[in-house]
């Protein structure tokens, strides 16, 4: 008989970019992982150019977990335009890759996207001039909608919200202003501030602040390796978060 929860131990990471020759090496961090936490997220760039063999050796590190894994893409995960193949390789290994799409898991709710660029708050790219400018702010605006249809579809009491790109500023400052917009972008925010969401999490800006928060005060996580390496020199770097579950009497 399962005894059922009254919390869940969330571990999350982000940008392992893992080449050919990274096997190995995150192995002993994700052991410890699996003595921690009861799900691992990861907040996409799981290979550094999105190759098949790359996306095989981040399957072979993931082994030695026997907890569930909800993942995203990121943009290193699309350079070679093999997405769909990586994609493949990580669902066939048991990670529910997320993309646009939302599941449920030990009660709480996750919904994920890769997300996109285009800067935040007022300067934020308008669609307007030229075609492609409208195409880049587009795609900024679909993954935006992909996200609120996510949310929407999840019923449980606390949403987890994992991104690869930022959806708020707060998140990226410590990296040079001039790549901000590169970094991500507020329409992500829209859907963060529409629902009650419990936690949001990404990776992307290596050298951004590790947390912040959305204009309704939802927790942003930052949880980039090198981000998580240098705010916390003394603890393995991985987030680890405690969502408490809600009883079957609570409103």
């Amino acid at each position: 008989m399962t005894t059922p929860r009254n919390e869940v131990r969330l571990a999350a990471l982000g940008d392992l970019h893992c080449a050919k020759g990274s096997q190995g090496a995150w192995q002993p961090l994700f052991t410890q992982i699996q003595e921690a936490a009861d799900i691992l997220l990861l907040a996409g760039d799981l290979t550094n150019y999105g190759l098949v063999d790359e996306a095989q050796v981040v399957v072979k590190e993931l082994s030695v977990l026997r907890i569930p894994i909800v993942a995203v893409l990121g943009n290193h995960d699309y350079e070679a335009g093999m997405q769909k193949e990586v994609h493949e390789i990580l669902t066939n290994a048991g990670v529910h890759v997320r993309d646009g799409d939302a599941c449920e898991v030990h009660g709480l709710g996750f919904a994920g996207v890769t997300g996109f660029a285009g800067g935040f708050g007022q300067r934020v790219l308008a669609p307007w001039g030229e075609e492609t400018v409208k195409r880049f702010v587009h795609e900024a605006l679909d993954e935006t909608l992909k996200l609120e249809s996510a949310l929407a579809r999840l019923r449980t009491p606390q949403k987890i919200v994992l991104l690869h790109y930022a959806p708020i500023q707060d998140t990226v400052e410590g990296e040079p202003r001039e790549i901000f917009p590169f970094l991500g972008c507020g329409r992500l925010e829209e859907p963060l501030n529409r629902f009650p969401v419990t936690a949001v999490y990404h990776g992307h800006a290596h050298h951004g602040r590790p947390e912040g928060r959305t204009k309704t005060q939802t927790p942003v996580y930052n949880v980039a390796h090198t981000v998580l390496r240098q705010a916390f020199p003394d603890r393995p770097a991985f987030h680890l978060q405690t969502i408490a579950l809600a009883s079957s009497t609570d409103a």
